[in-house]
């Protein structure tokens, strides 16, 4: 188990972590779980990393962590949905120093696409996918033959038409479908207008929709009205841990 790397799936409740076995992109062993500090600053966090690690003694390859917000070399870029104190961070530097170990920090959207493409239900797709993840907000990653294109933030898009002009994720996340005591009909009609827009913009090979309400997807993906294929994610909790863990191995050359 000694190169295997190690993934972190660092969430607004729980920090959760695991060596993963890129053959099967799988956990080698069962995953831990530690409740995410109040307030989750960066040294409270690097601490739980700590904790973290020390469960998997004998995992000493690179460590791949995920981050809610935007990630640039390292450097934490924003932090909607996280301690303001993250913005400026270098996560990268600081990680490793708390952990004497080689620490890697990606989106947590950006991991859980590159996991989709490389084991989960995008495995083997050539050409442009876009993972959106329909949630509190609406996160996504683009992956182009293999290669993840960072920070692409679609949910934070303009769209007109059905949605009302406004910022994607307030009016079509799973979020704005339960706040609103949205049907399904009356949901798909605004994602239908949020899919066409990245449908403009990009003209991707596949869709994939990932979030908890992905387990539900056939009460709405039938319902959108797209040329592009769309189809749910597939390997949900998971493809945080894996896809960090993918990152970090790739990150460390």
């Amino acid at each position: 188990m000694s190169a295997l790397p190690l993934g972190i799936d660092f969430g607004g409740t729980g920090i959760k972590g695991a060596p993963v076995d890129l053959d099967s992109g799988d956990f080698a062993v069962e995953r831990v779980r530690i409740p995410t500090p109040r307030p989750a600053t960066p040294d409270a966090v690097a601490a739980v990393f700590v904790e973290l690690l020390a469960a998997f003694p004998e995992a000493g390859g690179p460590v791949g962590v995920t981050v809610p917000g935007i990630v640039r070399h390292g450097v934490v870029g924003s932090a909607a949905n996280i301690d303001d104190s993250w913005v400026g961070v270098d996560a990268d530097a600081l990680f490793s120093e708390a952990t004497s170990r080689e620490v890697h920090v990606v989106n947590d959207a950006d991991a859980a696409g590159l996991a989709e493409v490389r084991y989960g239900a995008a495995a083997g797709r050539r050409g442009l996918v876009i993972l959106t993840t329909l949630g509190t907000g609406i996160g996504s990653a683009m992956v182009h033959d293999g290669v993840l294109v960072p920070n692409s933030e679609l949910g934070h898009l303009l769209v007109g038409g059905a949605i009302g002009g406004a910022v994607a994720e307030e009016r079509a996340s799973n979020r704005a479908r339960e706040s609103e005591d949205l049907s399904m009909e009356e949901w798909a009609a605004r994602l239908t207008d949020y899919y066409r827009h990245l449908e403009r913009l990009f003209s991707p090979d596949l869709f994939l929709v990932g979030g908890g309400i992905s387990k539900r997807s056939e009460e709405f993906l039938p319902l959108l009205e797209i040329d592009t294929e769309i189809i749910p994610a597939t390997l949900r909790n998971k493809a945080g841990v894996v896809g960090a863990a993918l990152h970090a191995v790739h990150a460390a050359g």
